[in-house]
């Protein structure tokens, strides 16, 4: 062995379930993978000439850490503008966009919005039209399926009453068919988008460098992209022709209600393209949108009535595409929010085994990413088919309340909104359970997340109700839902996701061990730096 680097850290947490007969706190890596674990007297023995040794003392290394579920390139267009994710009330909102307005641009842009700002009050245009400076406006709610129009913005955008869409999209509408300015799912907005400026290539690229090297700095070296296209190619191409990316990617692109064979057959072919530290690796679907603006699809109701509809208007074409995908060995990952959606997606998935050959499926994962709220049933199904569960504990703990005071248990009701987030229910059903942000839709910093999993309330205000204290993840399975269970839902456990010899040199290094410290203090802490193919990619100044 001739190890390039060696790394020294007195707690080393392999995640690989391999007993060890001493504390590991040296690990080797040679030519971009682990090339030997061991003690610090068994590094003296590896190290040779022109082999570098990072000492971090005191930190905690473990294998690096991995979203699984980001919207990176898409979030580029989701936080143009002023940020609103703090502005727990109407007025709050209406001032930061009062400001944002008399800024030089020319429309009004904003994003974060919770709707439960609003309180009971409907959301209108009416609150955008008197200050936003006689400029359009449109604000993106947090959820990042929804946005509010002004007036002016309709008006240039040439929309007047409802719309007709192939997927299930909405102009919301008074009951004169006058729209209200809330628009519902990517087909109803993209009817305003389309009429706003536009960012250059080199700003977009810009901001995008700036967001992965933000990434890498908050313990990032890796993400799951749940979104692709063209622009994400030339961009992520015109970075690495830069220099490496600071983490691995792995995209899915969008598969939308009125595609067929035509462009599935299209998007199959771009799977295991990319480049150096990025692939396009699976499909993305929607079976369903979101609680919190009545796009859900649930056994029942809302208690406003909504939410009882399929994404794709004939679910059954969902089916199709799935089986496409899935008999040509594609991995698939379905958003899924309500347990109808959840249901069908679980029932496509299990068809598989009647029109897939056994040994395509054994080696392909298929995933159902958010799974909100779902009742006993339905826990059991993802144990017995093996699919795997991705979810975001932050949407829990940052837009939900223990009261069911919030937008999203009102909506529910209180049996629904008890089923919130089963995380623990999942994890101990032997179902693998993926963790991460959905940033922009909540903020990316996995310290926090890994937190939040273990407190179900938000980490730092410990005055705060934990929300489901049941469904509280234990602390390794939070880290193992960046780490091992990460590998598992990317199905690259063989590759990644421990410390083992022979796997990819990705490391995390934290100032706090995650395992023993207090969750609350460990959000807090410090990520000392990040490692990928065993090189460096973020050193905080006093180690490096």
């Amino acid at each position: 062995m001739t190890p390039d680097l060696i790394i020294l850290a007195d707690t080393v947490h392999t995640l690989d379930d391999r007993p060890h007969h001493e504390p590991i706190q040296a690990v080797a890596v040679s030519g971009g993978v682990v090339a030997a674990v061991g003690s610090r007297s068994d590094a003296q023995s590896w190290r040779q000439a022109g082999t570098r040794v990072v000492d971090l003392g005191t930190a905690t290394l473990t294998p690096g850490l991995v979203d699984c579920h980001i919207h990176p390139v898409f979030g580029l267009d989701l936080t143009l503008g002023v940020d609103l994710s703090g502005a727990g009330t109407l007025e709050e909102v209406r001032a930061l966009l009062r400001t944002e307005a008399a800024n030089d641009g020319e429309w009004l842009r904003g994003w974060g919005l919770n709707p439960n700002a609003f309180g009971t009050i409907p959301m209108h245009r009416h609150a955008l039209d008197d200050v936003s400076g006689g400029k359009p406006a449109l604000v993106r709610l947090f959820d990042g399926h929804s946005a509010l129009a002004n007036s002016r913005a309709l008006e240039c955008a040439g929309v007047h009453g409802p719309e007709e869409f192939d997927q299930a999209s909405e102009v919301v509408c008074d009951g004169d068919g006058t729209p209200t300015g809330l628009l519902l799912e990517a087909a109803a907005m993209e009817l305003v988008q389309r009429h706003m400026p536009q960012e250059s290539f080199a700003e977009r690229k810009a901001r995008l460098a700036g967001l992965l090297r933000d990434f890498a700095r908050s313990g990032l070296t890796g993400g799951h992209i749940m979104d692709h296209s063209e622009e994400s190619t030339a961009l992520l191409q015109a970075l690495e022709a830069d220099g490496d990316l600071p983490l691995r990617l792995r995209t899915a692109p969008w598969c939308m209600p009125g595609s067929g064979e035509a462009q599935w057959k299209e998007m199959a072919r771009s799977i295991g393209t990319g480049g150096r530290r990025w692939s396009i690796d699976a499909i993305k679907l929607f079976v369903d949108g979101t609680v919190d603006n009545g796009t859900a699809w649930l056994y029942e109701p809302d208690t406003l009535g909504q939410s009882t509809a399929a994404f794709w208007p004939r679910p059954e074409d969902y089916t199709a595409a799935v089986r496409y995908f899935a008999s040509r060995g594609i991995p698939t990952a379905t958003h899924a929010i309500g347990d109808a959606g959840v249901h069908h997606v679980l029932n496509a998935l299990e068809s598989l085994a009647e029109t897939v050959p056994t040994d395509v499926l054994r080696r392909t994962v298929h995933r159902i990413e958010h799974i909100e709220s779902v009742p006993d049933q339905l826990v059991e199904r993802f144990k017995d088919s093996g699919v795997v569960a991705s979810m975001q504990p932050t949407h829990c703990t940052h837009y939900s309340l223990a009261d069911h005071s919030d937008n999203w248990s009102i909506r529910l009701g209180p049996e629904r909104a008890d089923r919130a987030w089963r995380c623990r229910d999942l994890r101990d059903a032997g179902v693998t359970l993926g963790i991460g942000s959905d940033w922009p839709i909540a903020p990316y910093e996995p310290l926090p997340i890994i937190a939040d999993a273990q407190l179900r309330r938000r980490s730092g205000h410990p005055e705060q109700q934990p929300i489901a204290p049941a469904q509280a993840l234990t602390a390794l399975q939070a880290l193992e839902g960046y780490t091992s269970h990460a590998a598992k839902a990317a199905g690259l456990w063989d590759v990644s996701g421990s410390i083992t010899v022979g796997k990819r040199a990705d490391f995390t290094a934290f100032e706090m061990d995650p395992l023993t410290t207090a969750p609350d203090e460990f959000a807090a802490s410090s990520v000392l730096g990040t490692f990928v193919d065993g090189e460096i990619q973020f050193m905080l100044e006093r180690l490096g």
